[in-house]
């Protein structure tokens, strides 16, 4: 019985101080300025402790007292000490985060980006990329592969481009996109010693750049005409 009297004036005389503490802190009339607070990224509008103004709620960390109250709507109240005064916190004491200006609970999955999926984990941050990274090298079909931002896409996608070189260093065929170095062997000797026929190469000189055998006609010389058969005789 004695034990909880003692709880009771203890609460009494903490709620007078309390209410003495905000006699001296809100004043009446309220006297608030004209234009709001301009507030940092992810700090709403609310009302002050006295219900007067408005003022920039704090974020997880910031100082607060019985006027300057915390971010509700982040799960955020402020912890006092004997002074009045304290630090926003969660109300369950949970470790969280704080990215660009929104604070995120223990173990909760968030994408500060489309590129990033993030996860808060014992007040700190571990991020995976969700475009890949991977590596395109030259293939003759993509000679100078590069990567570039596509209208409506988070990531970047390859796309091949088209250098011109000089014309020293290697031909163009038109239509191809990449440059085709010329090759080719000899032309084999005429298939016929006099007469038409035809000789043949290897050569890559075509709208492909591949590989092909080419057949030409040819003509060494004249056949010789045969002597006329001598008349039969009866």
């Amino acid at each position: 019985m004695r034990l909880q009297l003692e709880k009771q004036l203890l609460l009494f005389s903490l709620l007078c101080t309390l209410s003495k503490v905000c006699a001296q802190l809100c004043q009446r009339p309220c006297y608030c300025p004209v234009a709001p607070p301009r507030c940092p990224r992810g700090a709403p509008l609310v009302l002050d402790g006295c219900g007067c103004c408005r003022i920039c709620a704090r974020r997880l960390g910031e100082p607060c007292d019985l006027r300057a109250v915390c971010d509700r709507s982040q799960g955020l109240v402020c912890h006092r000490g004997a002074a009045g005064t304290g630090t926003c916190n969660f109300e369950d004491n949970e470790e969280g985060c704080e990215v660009n200006g929104h604070v995120y609970r223990d173990g909760e999955v968030f994408q500060p980006s489309c590129k990033l999926q993030c996860r808060c984990w014992d007040g700190g941050v571990t991020c995976v990329p969700l475009c890949q990274e991977d590596v395109r090298l030259p293939t003759p079909d993509c000679p100078f592969p590069r990567r570039v931002a596509i209208p409506g896409k988070c990531c970047q996608e390859w796309v091949c481009e088209t250098r011109e070189l000089p014309q020293a260093a290697a031909p163009r065929i038109p239509g191809l996109p990449y440059p085709c170095e010329e090759w080719s062997t000899e032309w084999s000797a005429c298939s016929a010693t006099c007469g038409m026929g035809f000789s043949s190469r290897v050569s890559n000189q075509n709208r492909h750049c591949r590989l092909q055998t080419q057949t030409r006609l040819c003509v060494v010389r004249p056949c010789q005409a045969l002597p006329p058969a001598a008349p039969a005789v009866s």
